[in-house]
């Protein structure tokens, strides 16, 4: 019997999903994805095939009053009918944040959502519409199987003088520590490099993760041991909307000395600042790259700066470095950004082939250059879908 992975990533406008059939070997292939988004708004829902191909969609206006959980439905209503033959066991859904209990995924129950829940405060952009179609799912589909996929968790392997801030005991047990995230994304590349390498796979290996949401990991033996984020989403590299890596004596200042209110700076750290913020112009590297506006080159300069001095302290944290690898939107696609943070590090000893660099090669590195380059899509859908096939089989084993 083929079985059927739902993987769902929720926002707060937006439900994208992505189903996964699998064959006799077990092995999750991606059969269609889409979205539901203007939730709210004007609800648009679109799938597709895997080439990209548009296999239904449909817009409601916007005076139509429909909520998460009727759009749930519908998009669960199009993935039954579109099984082809199997059956539809789980739905994987990615969660950003585990706290400091989850280190893998979790079949949800209500125990385990109320203690999700409880994270709210350490991700309130993400947790809560994470969790929302989880409860939402249960009430339209409440026989279906769902498993909570963690961001944090691939970097519960990270020592505790990596994670510790340097704050009053009392804070740091309290959960005030580095947690680090995009860790799905991490993962699928540390196991994508074993496929590839696996002698590189088991050496130290820093991943760039650049995209809206940015952020670089280092990785020693296919385990992470030190992540740019930290106790949230919005530490290290600038990215998109958010500061990244900010002195806390600027909040102080913001507070005191501008009369902002906590929302206001909440808003300025994570929707107005990072790229968008320096160049004035917008938040899309692609856009930055094509202007003329000196403000743009300085966003581009800054971030590439940034990525370059991540990279030595997390080639630091390890002891050295084997493998660069750059992945998400602008890693994958972005040949001047890793053009840029590559010269920065010449230092040590990286060397970009200009052809395959521009080419968007696997491998980008020169003959000669000491530490070899990599560009390696992503796919976190994947990974989820095949963390909620593990979780389902184990399930069905233990009851055996």
């Amino acid at each position: 019997m083929r079985d059927g992975i739902l993987v769902i990533n929720a926002g707060s406008s937006s439900i994208k999903f992505s189903l996964f059939l699998s064959n006799g070997d077990g092995k999750p292939m991606l059969s269609s994805k889409g979205q539901v988004e203007g939730i709210n708004v004007a609800p648009h829902f679109i799938a597709q095939g895997p080439d990209g191909v548009t296999l239904s969609e449909q817009r409601w206006p916007a005076d139509s009053e429909l909520n998460h959980e009727d759009l749930l439905k519908h998009l669960i209503d199009w993935v039954e009918d579109h099984l082809e033959g199997a059956t539809l066991v789980a739905a994987g859904h990615r969660v950003v944040h585990g706290g400091p209990k989850y280190a893998s995924p979790v079949l949800v129950d209500e125990a385990v959502l109320h203690e999700l829940e409880g994270f709210v405060q350490l991700a309130p952009l993400h947790q809560p519409h994470n969790l929302a179609p989880i409860r939402a799912l249960a009430k339209v589909h409440p026989g279906l199987m769902q498993v909570a996929c963690f961001d944090t968790a691939f970097h519960t392997t990270n020592p505790k003088v990596a994670t510790t801030f340097a704050l009053p005991r009392q804070l740091t047990e309290e959960g005030v520590r580095r947690y680090g995230f995009h860790g799905l994304s991490y993962e699928f590349i540390a196991r994508r490099l074993r496929e590839i390498d696996p002698v590189l796979a088991a050496g130290k290996v820093v991943v760039c993760h650049l995209g809206s949401g940015a952020s670089m990991c280092a990785i020693d033996n296919g385990r992470s041991v030190a992540s740019t984020l930290g106790f949230t989403a919005v530490d290290g590299l600038p990215m998109g909307t958010r500061t990244g890596n900010l002195d806390p004596g600027v909040i102080l200042y913001l507070l005191d000395q501008k009369g902002m209110t906590t929302k206001e700076i909440e808003t300025l750290l994570y929707k107005r600042s990072g790229l968008l913020g320096v160049s004035g112009i917008s938040n899309d590297m692609r856009v930055l790259l094509e202007s003329d506006d000196p403000h743009a080159a300085e966003a581009v300069e800054l971030f590439c700066y940034r990525v370059n001095r991540e990279l030595g302290s997390l080639a630091a944290a390890m002891g050295g470095l084997d493998a660069l690898i750059f992945t998400a939107g602008i890693g994958e696609h972005s040949a001047p950004v890793r053009e840029k943070v590559c010269a920065l590090a010449g230092w040590m000893g990286i060397a970009l082939d200009g052809a395959a660099n521009a080419a968007h090669a696997e491998k980008i590195s020169a003959a000669d250059s000491r530490v070899p380059v990599f560009v390696l899509p992503t796919n976190e859908e994947m990974m989820i879908a095949k963390h909620t096939r593990a979780v389902v089989r184990g399930m069905a084993q233990a009851a055996q």
